[in-house]
């Protein structure tokens, strides 16, 4: 039932300081402006949802469509070998110790704040206390809707049209 939603916007959640680790989400969500809080939702036993509650950070990576391929990868497979198969470079980050991803349109860097459990999933809910954003933003606005990535169910994925709509 949850599929009605969709689609939703992918993006890639880095994990772990020493051996980073990346999956994808689509459970992204802002909580508030101020502070600026963000919320991720991750099923305990995945290895992200280990990293993330031992480092209480992660930096939240925008893909472009041109990173699919890496997006699918983190999205359906698991275990350390995953990102040697990801054609990523891992970049520090500016507040924190957690890396962002170079290709990435953008990183918005995370510090945990509360955890609670939802049913089956945690939802990390973190500040937001740094980013790097490249060209497909004036700042932090986004200007280039035709180089994001959503996703619409199983292995199906969409990007938005370069017409802006207004009411």
């Amino acid at each position: 039932m949850y599929h009605i939603l969709y689609p939703l916007r992918s993006f890639l959640i880095v994990s772990g300081a020493e051996t980073p680790d990346v999956m994808t989400a689509d459970w992204v969500t802002v909580i508030s402006r101020k502070p600026l809080l963000i919320g991720v939702s991750i099923a305990p036993g995945r290895k992200t949802h280990d990293l993330i509650k031992k480092e209480q950070a992660f930096v939240v990576s925008v893909p472009s469509t041109d990173m699919l391929p890496d997006v699918w990868t983190a999205g359906t497979k698991s275990g350390p070998a995953k990102t040697e198969q990801m054609n990523v470079t891992f970049t520090p980050s500016q507040q924190i110790a957690v890396p962002g991803i170079k290709e990435a349109l953008a990183n918005v860097e995370c510090r945990v704040v509360d955890s609670p459990t939802y049913g089956d999933h945690t939802l990390f809910v973190a500040e937001v206390v740094g980013h790097t954003a490249g060209d497909a933003y004036d700042g932090t606005t986004p200007i280039r809707p035709e180089r994001f990535l959503a996703h619409v169910g199983g292995n199906r994925f969409v990007s938005f049209a370069e017409s802006e709509m207004r009411p």
